[in-house]
């Protein structure tokens, strides 16, 4: 059958096994060229396998809890929505978190997600104590920093070639109620949203629309996001008898999929404008501050069903980097520029900061990370290419958990981890395959 990613883009043919229990895992995984998939978020082709994609789903079940410590044992299975659904209303929520919560943990241990508070809590690898990984030859291993630590290491982030991952042991954060006290600001431009960022380090989290079609003195002009964990005395009277109890969002749904030609510059120009002029609003009102519904804040994509299909049938790209600190400003501004002059920028292009991170082959990297949305056409695909060069310019690399383009010696020249990962894959797990493993010459 023909599977795709959240993107849509590339469709391959693959033949797609969901087994039932650890034996069946083992029998698929031992004859090779197989790689794990979730609940298929990655938006490339990083969950497809080379000949055989191994469906997740069998192994969902939450199997211990230890309020003490706040320590969460599930199934690679599970689904982040579900775990904030059961234990939010008990004061708990993940300390990292990607941007949609229809991800499952095993996804998250392959992609080591980062979310808006990188800058002070790390990646997701941060907050897991141990995980079981089923290896090629169908054997299970514990890992964590002290046990096959090397193995834990060079999981995060891997996209799924060092193993299959089990069960997830995850440190959940304990809060005192649903909400986020969130402030926005406004940034005329890229060196004042850089500046914004700099200035609120102190704050847990922070992320930033960035308008992507504006140019000349407008150029990058943002509305930077600030979040904290609302306490109890900092919400209404009228909530705090159920502070951690908020009413379900209702969901908009895409109910076809539209023709691309509705995507243009124009569209693309007109939202862009009307979404600064809203975020700019907002931020006049109370000093910017604002208390926010976690899943707005979090989540404000997954309250759309089927978003994806707004790019239309030929589906979307995404491209994500992240550039060094020290040349963030310099490189964001090239990049941002060569998107306005194509005309094809997203609706919603996020920058975020991340913080310092030591890692196998992670993402992250102290600096700063742009994401940008782009339908599938061959214009679009030559400008990623071009962007891909203007961040490997400048130090960058790309969040393969994203990507759906990058070639084997782009990623070689993005990445000087990149022997060291294939001569890991090639010595341990080289029966582990994908399409991105193939793509980018694992």
């Amino acid at each position: 059958m023909k599977l795709s990613g959240w993107g849509a883009y590339p469709r391959i043919e693959t033949e797609l096994a969901a087994p039932r229990d650890e034996a069946e895992l083992a029998e698929f995984l031992v004859r090779g060229d197989a790689v794990a998939r979730g609940n298929g978020r990655a938006y490339g082709d990083a969950a497809i396998g080379r000949r055989r994609t191994l469906s997740t789903r069998h192994f969902a079940h939450m199997l211990d809890f230890d309020a003490e410590r706040g320590w969460l044992t599930a199934d690679s299975g599970v689904l982040l929505s579900d775990v904030i659904s059961a234990f939010l209303p008990r004061g708990w929520f993940p300390l990292v978190t990607p941007g949609t919560k229809y991800v499952t943990l095993g996804g998250m241990v392959a992609s080591d997600v980062h979310g808006k508070n990188h800058h002070k809590d790390g990646s997701f690898q941060t907050c897991v104590e141990w995980f079981d990984l089923m290896t090629p030859d169908g054997r299970v291993q514990r890992c964590s920093r002290t046990e096959n630590s090397e193995l834990f290491f060079w999981t995060f982030g891997a996209m799924g070639m060092t193993g299959v991952v089990l069960r997830v042991c995850m440190r959940l954060l304990p809060v005192e109620t649903g909400w986020i006290r969130q402030k926005s600001i406004v940034a005329g431009n890229l060196a004042e949203a850089i500046r914004v960022f700099e200035d609120n380090l102190d704050a847990t989290y922070s992320v930033a629309w960035i308008d992507c079609v504006a140019k000349g003195a407008d150029l990058g002009r943002s509305i930077i996001m600030l979040g904290e964990h609302a306490t109890i005395g900092q919400i209404p009277p009228d909530d705090r008898h159920r502070p951690l109890h908020l009413p379900v969002r209702g969901k908009l749904s895409v109910p076809f999929t539209p023709p691309a030609f509705c995507l243009n510059r124009y569209t693309l120009r007109a939202f862009n404008a009307l979404y600064f002029r809203m975020g700019a609003r907002k931020a006049a009102k109370q000093g910017g501050v604002s208390l926010e519904h976690w899943d707005s804040y979090f989540y404000p994509l997954d309250s759309i069903l089927g978003w994806n299909r707004i790019y239309g049938r030929r589906g979307f790209l995404q491209y994500q980097c992240v550039i060094p600190l020290a040349q963030a400003e310099a490189g964001m501004s090239e990049l941002m520029e060569a998107t306005a002059e194509a005309g094809a920028g997203s609706f919603l292009a996020v920058l975020k900061r991340f913080g310092a991170q030591e890692s196998r082959i992670s993402f992250p990297m102290e600096g700063y990370t742009l994401a940008l949305d782009f339908p599938a056409s061959e214009r679009n695909l030559a400008l990623i290419g071009r962007l891909e060069d203007i961040a490997i310019a400048h130090g960058g690399r790309f969040y393969l958990a994203k990507d759906a383009h990058l070639t084997a010696a782009r990623f070689r020249a993005s990445e000087p981890r990149a022997e060291d990962f294939a001569r890991t894959h090639r010595q341990f797990h080289p029966m582990m395959g994908s399409a991105l493993s193939d793509r980018i010459g694992l």
